[in-house]
Formats: structure tokens, sequence, C-alpha cells
């Protein structure tokens, strides 16, 4: 049984259909990259999974169950996003963003040991504990932005569009600790990205998502070896390594 199964999902905004009988599934423990040029609803199937965007149709499916309604439910199911732009909250410390991930928990001693091992993926946050939130670089507040989704202690991570306005050599950082947290903890996730090649480079399967309907899926090796994919449902040249 799949972790999470979508099935024939339809969401609309207006009369603009924005996902049009999408289907996929997720197995515990993969990376799966969904990947797709601006206006292709990226963003929308993540909204729709953490509850923010509601179907018209369709079933989404988490560990065998139905997702409640409310969102904060699906965080408590074992849902969490790191959602685009980071969203941190600028006026607060690090330790501060920090601990509004783990406020669906109670467990002191867990969350102290969750926010160490935070810590030591990224000892960057440590050093800045006490800074504000909106004094960090861009790179420190997207590893800021998802040491508050690991606080929450996911069994499913969402990351949207993660490597956006980030310098090559820092979006390399990240997506290297991506893989350490998948491979260290077993977590699964679930990242959409323009960048196609970081994201299919990392990832075990992927989908292409184009004008809200799935177009082509494979592992992460086979699309990045289709011939013309970039070129086609990304609006990029084989070559290019950004958008």
């Amino acid at each position: 049984m799949p972790l999470l199964d979508i099935q024939d999902l339809n969401v609309y905004y207006g009369g603009i259909r924005a996902l049009s009988h999408l289907s996929i599934h997720v197995d515990a423990g993969e990376i799966i990259s969904i990947i797709g040029a601006n206006g292709a609803g990226k963003s929308t199937l993540m909204l729709t999974i953490t509850g923010d965007k509601k179907p018209q149709s369709g079933t989404i499916r988490f560990e065998g169950n139905a997702l409640p309604a409310e969102s904060y439910k699906i965080v408590q199911r074992g849902i969490s996003l790191v959602p685009e732009g980071r969203r941190i909250f600028p006026g607060l410390t690090v330790y501060e963003n920090l601990m509004t991930g783990a406020y669906i928990r109670n467990d002191k001693a867990g969350i102290q040991k969750d926010m160490e091992e935070v810590f030591s993926l990224f000892p960057r946050l440590k050093e800045r504990i006490k800074q504000h939130g909106g004094s960090l670089s861009g790179g420190e507040q997207q590893m800021l932005a998802l040491g508050r989704a690991l606080l929450a202690r996911p069994k499913l991570l969402l990351l949207d569009e993660p490597s956006l306005g980030l310098a090559p050599i820092v979006i390399d950082e990240l997506f290297d600790k991506l893989v350490e947290i998948n491979k260290s903890r077993g977590l699964t996730m679930i990242m959409v990205e323009q960048n196609a090649y970081v994201a299919l480079d990392i990832a075990h399967r992927s989908y292409v998502l184009s004008t809200g309907e799935i177009v082509m899926e494979g592992t992460g090796q086979e699309l990045l070896e289709e011939e013309g994919l970039m070129e086609s449902y990304l609006g990029t040249k084989e070559h290019d390594s950004e958008d």
C-alpha cells in the first residue's frame, strides 16, 4: 500500500481547471519529484495535499485513510510542508521559528532531541540561534524552514520550490542535506521544483506535470535521459542548468 495515494484529482480556480484527473502514488522512503513549467499546477498539488485547496473530485489517501479537512489535523497525521518562499517569521528568533514547527507536540525530551538533530544537520542555525529569522541569508532561511518542518516529526515531507532564489552552491548543499535526511531517517519526500536537473538527480521517481496533467513519469535517471523533455515540457534547453 502506498504511503500517499492520489487518484483522479480535479482542482479548479473559478472556472479554470488547475489539476486534471491527476493520479500519483508515493511509497514509504521515496523521494518523488514533480517537475513542470510555471503554471503547470505544481504548487496547487501541494496546497491540495495540505488541505489549503479543496478538490472538486478525486481522492487523497494517506496510510490508507482519507485525509481530514483541516490543515492542522493533516500536520498531526504526519505531513509537513516547506512552503515556497520559505515563509519564516522574520521577527522571531531562529529558536522560536523552529519551535513553531513543534506546536502539535508536547514531548519536551523528544522535541529537544529533534532540535539537536536539526542543529547537527545545519550547524549555522545553532550559531545563529538567538538571531531574528529576517537577518539570515536566503540559504539559511531555507535551512530554517526545513528545520521547522522536521520539528513536526513528519512521515511525509513536502517541499515547494526549495531552490527558488538560492545560489547554485547553496542549492547543492541543500539537496545534499535532503538526500542525507532521506537516507538516515527514511523520510519520504515530495518535491515540486522548476530546477528539473537537480530535482531529477536526487529523485527515486518523478512525474512531469503540464497544464494540470501528468504527461510523463519514470525514475529520475530515465527522465534525465528523455530526449527533448526539458524543451517540450519545461521550456528550457537540454544544456540549461537553471530555469
